[in-house]
């Protein structure tokens, strides 16, 4: 198959390593890739992935058999929904499902009217009700922009007054159109954890749990980010609780059947809080999980282009998944100052030395290359160290070992990655 891959992050690194693996992929293109991409994918720069009709050209000028479709932006904006129009196989779903991300107020209503556990909510078209809303529950307290803020439209407020800010930031601009429309929700407490799924035909088929680090700093400190670092499987969570969240998923999956118009044919992501109550949901996604790909991937012994399209053919008896028994490690390496400003072309060394560790993989995330062919830093995040070990413990320190060998100049990352989960439950209490 010829198979095109939308996008520029750790994740798409980790889809186009991932499909170059497999016999059945004869071609690979990365839009537009990044400088670790292009060891495994062509890259194709100067398209816009929002475009669908300049990608349904480019699909039929390459004979493209199949599109992946890696962040959520193209996916709200319906590209999905265009390329099949157009004849060709896609994993991602359309724009009606891809609003489970794209609005968390749809995505809110979905869970109610499903029966899915989830944090009680309000949801307000200005600043004054959602203030009002804030000042009734108390802190702490979850604002949450409405709409795609990559990753960053969520404030979890210990105080009142910061709960206020934050609605106030969200109606003022801060997150664009996105905070239009805020959502204020309860705070509910535990750790989180990600289970994904491969979803068609109403059919969901649960990946390996996952558990990522959004604040930007050691203890859980500092602002929220795209994710500064993730393992998989997740140690901590129980039987009951892994059952009770492939439940979840299998519900969600079966209701996309049953609620949507066409089929849902793609990834689910579900964002769980393990509630002393049990699972429920922060949020669902509606693609692959930047940085939970990167651990989730190398664990999948299962041909990723047969699984693929067997979800974009709508094919779920197709799908058999099986998994690795090595637990995956990764550390994000990040600029100085990410998640706010932060400056680009460092140059960056050491890539080859930290891969060269036996189960190290570097998968590049804001990376391109500099007119001296030199690696060097494009992004807020840079890059994503994962390691695979036969325990939590050895995977955590292998990476860790690889960041070491990595430098670029104001190099960021949290030193406490996996460290609550390897110190058992009570680390969170």
């Amino acid at each position: 198959m010829n198979i095109a891959v939308l996008g520029s992050g750790g994740r798409e690194h980790a889809l186009c390593w991932a499909l170059s693996q497999s016999p059945s992929c004869e071609k690979l293109y990365a839009l537009p890739g990044n400088g670790g991409t292009a060891a495994v994918a062509e890259n194709v720069v100067g398209m816009d992935i929002c475009d669908s009709e300049a990608l349904v050209g480019f699909a039929r000028d390459h004979d493209i058999d199949m599109v992946v479709i890696g962040p959520e932006a193209p996916l709200v904006a319906g590209v999905a929904d265009t390329l099949r129009e157009a004849g060709f196989l896609v994993f991602g779903p359309d724009a009606q499902g891809a609003r489970l991300e794209g609005s968390k107020t749809f995505s809110k209503h979905f869970m109610e009217k499903v029966g899915i556990p989830t944090a009680a909510y309000g949801t307000f078209e200005n600043a004054e009700e959602a203030k009002a809303y804030a000042r009734e529950v108390g802190a702490p307290i979850v604002v949450k922009a409405d709409g795609l803020a990559a990753g960053k439209g969520v404030i979890v407020a210990e105080e009142l007054d910061d709960a206020l800010e934050a609605i106030d930031s969200c109606f003022e601009g801060a997150f664009g159109a996105a905070g239009s429309r805020v959502v204020v929700e309860e705070c509910l407490t535990g750790p989180e954890c990600s289970l994904l799924a491969f979803v068609t035909g109403g059919k969901a088929f649960c990946m390996a749990t996952a558990q990522d680090h959004k604040r930007a700093l050691d203890g859980d400190l500092g602002p929220n980010t795209g994710g500064m670092g993730v393992y998989s499987p997740v140690p901590i969570v129980t039987e009951e609780e892994h059952a009770a969240m492939v439940e979840v998923m299998e519900k969600a999956a079966a209701a996309t059947a049953e609620l949507f118009d066409h089929d849902y044919r793609g990834v689910l992501y579900g964002g769980f809080m393990l509630t002393p109550q049990g699972p429920k949901v922060l949020e669902f996604n509606a693609r692959f999980g930047d940085p939970e790909t990167q651990v989730i991937l190398p664990r999948l012994k299962t041909d990723l282009v047969e699984v693929m399209s067997a979800v974009a053919q709508g094919k779920p008896h197709d799908i058999h998944l099986q998994w690795r028994d090595e637990w995956a490690a990764c550390v994000v390496l990040a600029s100085e100052g990410y998640p706010g400003s932060y400056e680009k072309g460092k140059v960056i060394l050491g890539v080859d030395d930290a891969q060269a560790l036996e189960g190290v993989i570097v998968f590049h995330a804001g990376t391109a290359k500099n007119q001296d062919e030199e690696l060097v830093t494009s992004g807020g995040r840079v890059l994503n160290v994962v390691a695979l070990g036969e325990t939590f413990a050895e995977a955590r320190e292998r990476a860790y070992e690889a960041v070491e060998r990595i430098n670029f100049e104001g190099k960021q990352y949290r030193a406490d990655i996996g460290a609550k989960a390897a110190a058992g439950r009570e680390a969170w209490e």
